[in-house]
This record gives structure tokens, sequence and C-alpha cells, in this order.
């Protein structure tokens, strides 16, 4: 029963999750719509995404902390991506390689964090599909980009636009299954 209840209460901030979705989905259709961007544009977009991405999800960790056990997972999630968005802004010359690894490491440490929120126990499995799914396919795209550094430019920012509007669009489905939560 406290279970439920905290997800009502959490279920206030889903308006927080769609921005973070629609944030994730606007990156990833420019980065397709546009796959000759340069190298610079590509670090700004990336930065202002996972600047944004990382802040909001800060803002909700810290007012959550009282409900949720494990609010420092989010915590920390935020935080790794508020550190490769200021990175990104701060150096602009970066090579395509070193992208390449910040995106990955970011990707692989978000997943895990993912991962570890979806099966926190926190609230009903049947609700954290999406974090979990979210997490698997954040691990995934760090991982394969890892694995696969010599990938054309573009093949990486299709591969990153792909990956954005997925998470995106199961960050927006989350949030709304937060709403219904906290409605009913």
């Amino acid at each position: 029963m406290q279970v439920m209840t905290d997800a009502r209460r959490s279920g206030r901030y889903w308006w927080l999750l769609v921005i973070r979705g629609l944030v994730a989905v606007l990156f990833g259709l420019a980065a397709i719509v546009w796959p000759g961007l340069t190298l610079l544009v590509l670090v700004i977009l990336f930065g202002a995404y996972a600047l944004v991405d990382g802040v909001v999800a800060v803002i909700v960790a810290l007012q959550e902390r009282s409900i949720f056990r494990r609010w420092w997972v989010l915590l920390v999630e935020g935080l790794v991506g508020v550190a490769i968005g200021v990175i990104t802004f701060f150096w602009p010359a970066i090579t395509a390689l070193v992208l390449l690894y910040l995106i990955a490491v970011w990707a692989i440490v978000t997943g895990i964090f993912e991962l570890a929120a979806a099966f926190s126990g926190r609230v009903p499995v049947a609700t954290e599909w999406t974090l979990a799914l979210a997490g698997i396919l954040s691990v995934l795209l760090g991982v394969l980009l890892a694995a696969l550094p010599r990938a054309g430019l573009l093949s990486l920012v299709w591969l990153i636009g792909a990956y954005a509007i997925v998470f995106g669009v199961l960050l927006i489905i989350r949030a709304f299954q937060f709403r219904a939560v906290s409605i009913a």
C-alpha cells in the first residue's frame, strides 16, 4: 500500500518526464534530419541534451528524496549527465573518437542506473518495464559505440538519433504511466 502511495505522490512530476522525453526525441530527430552535421554542432547538441537531461534528473531526485529510498541513483545519473554536458561545452574542439567514448560512457552509466532504479522494487513491476528497457538500450548503445570506434560519423549520428528517439518515447510512455497512477 505504501508503494502505491509513493507512486501517486511522485506522479505529480509526470510532466518532467514528458519534457525529458520530448528533448530526447527532438535531439534524435535533429541528428537524423541533418546527418551532415559538423562535429561542433553534434557536440553542442549532445552537450545541451546531456545537460538538460541531467539537470531535470537532479531536480526530480532532490524533490523525491523523502519518498524514494534510492533517490541517489537518479541523482548520480543526473550529475553524470550534467558533467558530460559541461565537458562537451568547455571542450568544443573534441575529436570524434573522444566524443564517441564520452557518449559511450554516458550511455553505459545512465543505463546501469536506469536498470538499478527499475529493479529497486519501489514501484509496481508493471510500470517499470519502460525504465528497464531504456536502461538496456542505453547500455547496448554504449557498448556498441565503444566496440565500433571507427564507425563513420554519419553512422554515429544516425545511431545516436535513433537511440534518442526510442529513449524519448519510452520516457513519455513512462510519464503517462506515472500520471495514470497519480490520478487513480
